[in-house]
């Protein structure tokens, strides 16, 4: 009997992600920031889509014809009740690489994306992806790819092999994976005990062993506890995909394109004495200890004047998608925390503040006299995109075209947060995708649609869910543990959901 897993792990579900980066509205103003051409998207596809919650929201928030595939039948299930309970003809199969590359009614593709899927499959799968790549993506067409990375793996990578070895050579078939992986950690932890040379050499280590055991079990087995396991370096990836036509155009992680908050000023000079690009992002992983690349590639890149770059960017669209409030004027990036300056982020948020849609050249004459210059502006507006606080979003036409289709997505996806916390993203016609709504938030806005109207009501609701399943909250780790003490948490949680984030959700048009 053949296995089709293929060294995957099959035997439990894989989490109900949503990954910002395979929306493929945000290929535009990433190209255009780089001076390139974005074709527009009229045909998609995802491989190895999981749970199918992004391809599902994709579809649901566009007008772009999606098809995919994921190999797991349960999973593809999932992802076609969605698509179907949106209304959406999107064409999703349980089909492998190969297998799928094989259909003859497939069209060409103007994007194809991969999240989490080439590091974790072989070399024969990989060599199927290519394939598929050079024949069914259009010239002009955008490839999104990400993938583990090195250097940054190199050193956790001798441990990840160790765990997966004793999964396999000790761990009890009958216990199943969950078991598995949780014997592999206490022998980590006890190995770890003794003080071997490697973790003297290498002492981040313990760190991220210790940072597994707080991880979800089902994504624990999916990224570390498959038979194929590959991280590798850029110009790896580059040379895989050689024979596919494409060049590398910029990383799909916005804040990737901000140099200062991701290599020091003698970094950055370093790096603009490489004349090659492509070795330049090689030499770029070792500054930053890259350990997961999100990248665009493009089958035939064409370069965009001066002239049109800059009404490119003055014409993208935007919107503020966190509370104003709530939007720290701090960013994260390789060299860690910074401070986004407050004289240029302060007009620019408030400018946005209303929650309505924006251009970036609107947005450039509300902070005139601000002493905020063009480049300043489309530097932080990359920045608010990449920290998840401002969004692209759709044409209006294309907004008021797909709203039933999320509409009826959402309330499908709302009443599964009763019994589950799985799904913790709504989908938005908007900015074309899912946006972080948390299980209470879900549960109130049950209650809303059926009509009540004050946020003490819909934390009662709340609490009758949770009560008749024997469900606690669960805060600062801590469990909650009289119901009058869970009843005042629900009920603070509701008023900050109706004070701060319902006129979010209003103008995301999730509500």
């Amino acid at each position: 009997m053949s296995d089709w897993t293929a060294g995957y792990v099959a035997d439990i579900g894989y989490t109900f992600g949503y990954y910002h980066e395979l929306n493929p509205l945000r290929v535009k103003l990433a190209f255009a920031n780089q001076g390139l051409i974005a074709p527009p998207c009229v045909t998609a596809c995802e491989l190895g889509f999981g749970q199918g919650l992004s391809v599902a929201e994709h579809a649901s928030a566009s007008l772009v014809s999606w098809h995919g595939t994921d190999f797991n039948p349960a999973q593809a299930a999932n992802a076609q009740e969605l698509t179907s309970v949106a209304g959406v003809r999107a064409r999703l199969y349980d089909e492998s690489f190969s297998e799928f590359a094989d259909r003859a009614d497939l069209p060409e593709f103007d994007y194809i994306g991969l999240h989490g899927i080439w590091s974790w499959v072989s070399d024969d799968n990989r060599q199927c992806i290519v394939d598929f790549i050079r024949r069914k993506l259009k010239a002009g067409g955008v490839l999104y790819i990400s993938y583990n990375t090195l250097p940054g793996w190199a050193a956790f990578a001798p441990m990840r092999h160790l765990m997966t070895e004793h999964a396999e050579v000790v761990g009890s078939e009958g216990s199943g994976i969950v078991g598995r992986i949780e014997g592999a950690l206490e022998f980590a932890e006890k190995l770890l005990e003794v003080n071997p040379s490697y973790v003297r050499v290498n002492q981040q280590v313990p760190e991220r062993v210790k940072k597994l055991k707080d991880q979800n079990r089902h994504y624990l087995a999916h990224e570390y506890f498959n038979r194929d396991w590959h991280p590798m370096h850029f110009a790896t990836l580059a040379d895989w995909l050689s024979e596919t036509k494409l060049n590398f155009a910029c990383s799909a992680n916005y804040l990737d394109h901000i140099d200062p908050i991701n290599l020091t000023s003698e970094q950055q000079k370093f790096l603009s004495d490489i004349p090659d690009i492509m070795f330049r992002e090689s030499v770029r992983d070792f500054m930053t200890n890259q350990q997961f690349r999100k990248d665009y590639w493009v089958k035939g890149p064409r370069r965009l004047s001066e002239l049109e770059r800059l009404e490119l960017l003055r014409a993208q669209r935007v919107i503020l998608a966190t509370p104003r409030s709530d939007v720290p004027l701090k960013v994260t990036g390789s060299l860690g925390a910074a401070d986004m300056t407050e004289s240029i982020y302060k007009p620019i948020l408030d400018a946005l503040a209303n929650y309505k849609i924006r251009s970036v050249g609107e947005i450039e004459q509300a902070v005139a006299g601000q002493k905020v210059n063009f480049p300043q502006l489309v530097q932080a507006i990359m920045i608010l995109i990449g920290a998840q606080h401002v969004f692209p979003v759709n044409d209006d036409e294309v907004i008021g075209k797909v709203k039933k289709q999320t509409e009826a997505l959402n309330r499908h996806l709302i009443q599964k947060a009763r019994s589950s916390s799985d799904v913790s993203y709504l989908a938005s016609p908007v900015t074309g995708g899912g946006h972080v709504v948390s299980r209470f938030q879900q549960l109130f806005m049950i209650d809303m649609i059926r009509g009540r109207k004050e946020p003490d009501e819909w934390a009662n609701f709340a609490w009758e869910v949770l009560s008749l399943q024997g469900q606690k909250i669960l805060k600062e780790g801590k469990v909650i543990e009289s119901p009058e003490d869970n009843l005042i948490e629900l009920k603070q949680q509701a008023r900050d959901f109706s004070e701060k984030h319902l006129a979010v959700l209003k103008a995301l048009k999730i509500l």
